[in-house]
């Protein structure tokens, strides 16, 4: 029995990301096939900040699962004001077989895990949105063939170098033994603490990690194109003043050009067409985005088997 959480994307190896991703295809082609919750069995699912995709993509994937997906506002609760990180915690992890939390700084998630007996999974951090890249390297995968085809390739992502999305493409990225290239304004730069580790990462994976300022050389050759918003959530101070230094960033046709005639477009969601990219992009062939908003289920759902299946002992 081993209790493992998966608080960012490094909480996995190489092999157990890999071994995910073909159990999300797995389930994609049957949703019904797993029933580890059934019971039912809760899942406790917290957002502190908006959401759709990760509202219903948990929900429906805990009750595909044969579980009870447990819905609980954040903002109601005031984990961390109203009662401490720990309580909630401690409450939670003696009615839930598992806890999803969406929140604000990566310490609040660290701290739930650290006093919990029940798996915890980071649905989004400041830092780190792993779970979304779980889903967009299946999105990634299905388009070249299959997860063995992430080794070598090429993702080029489009933005704010330094919020969760670019951070955790870094880090998914090079666990997957890709080559990651972040592409933005030198102003916004990765965490540098996470750089270092995507680079160690990508290293000892057989991939690569690139910062540049160069969209057209970041595009040539993609296998993958990404962005994600210019103003994420909690900077909408700041709106206007991100407008200009992005603008060479941004998403069009000539950029998608520079990529494989092959390459996908992908963007977590929401989208701001004519400012992160352009309407004939997000809306063309190209684009995998509904795919990729899609297999958030799929890939979450196969991340909570196997993290039941680590504290159960047991291998599908």
């Amino acid at each position: 029995m081993t209790l493992r959480h998966f608080l960012k994307d490094t909480a996995i190896s190489h092999d157990e990301q890999a071994a995910i991703l073909r159990l999300a295809m797995e389930i994609k082609a049957d949703r019904l096939k797993y029933q580890p919750l059934a019971g039912p069995k809760a899942v406790a699912i917290l957002t502190d900040k908006p959401t759709l995709r990760t509202q219903v993509s948990f929900t429906v994937g805990v009750a595909e699962l044969g579980g009870y997906p447990m819905f609980v506002d954040g903002n109601l609760v005031a984990i961390g004001k109203r009662e401490s990180i720990s309580d909630v915690s401690k409450v939670l992890g003696r009615m839930c077989h598992a806890i999803v939390w969406r929140t604000y700084g990566q310490e609040r998630i660290e701290e739930m895990a650290s006093v919990v007996s029940v798996p915890v999974v980071n649905a989004l951090t400041d830092d780190y949105h792993p779970c979304q890249v779980l889903a967009d390297l299946q999105t990634v995968a299905e388009a070249l063939g299959g997860v063995d085809k992430l080794p070598g390739a090429k993702l080029a992502y489009f933005g704010d170098g330094g919020n969760n999305m670019a951070h955790s493409y870094l880090l998914g990225g090079a666990l997957a033994g890709m080559h990651v290239v972040i592409a933005t304004p030198s102003a916004y730069p990765p965490k540098p603490e996470i750089l270092a580790e995507a680079q160690a990462v990508a290293s000892r994976e057989g991939g690569s990690v690139t910062v540049t300022d160069d969209p057209v050389a970041a595009a040539t050759g993609a296998d993958a194109i990404a962005t994600d918003t210019w103003v994420s959530m909690g900077m909408e101070g700041d709106a206007e003043a991100r407008q200009a230094p992005f603008v060479p960033f941004r998403v069009d046709a000539a950029l998608m050009a520079m990529a494989k005639p092959s390459a996908i477009f992908i963007h977590c969601l929401p989208a701001y067409r004519g400012k992160e990219m352009t309407a004939d992009v997000i809306d063309g062939l190209q684009s995998r985005v509904f795919d990729e908003a899609e297999n958030r289920l799929h890939a979450q759902k196969a991340l909570l088997i196997w993290l039941l299946q680590q504290l159960e002992g047991t291998e599908s």
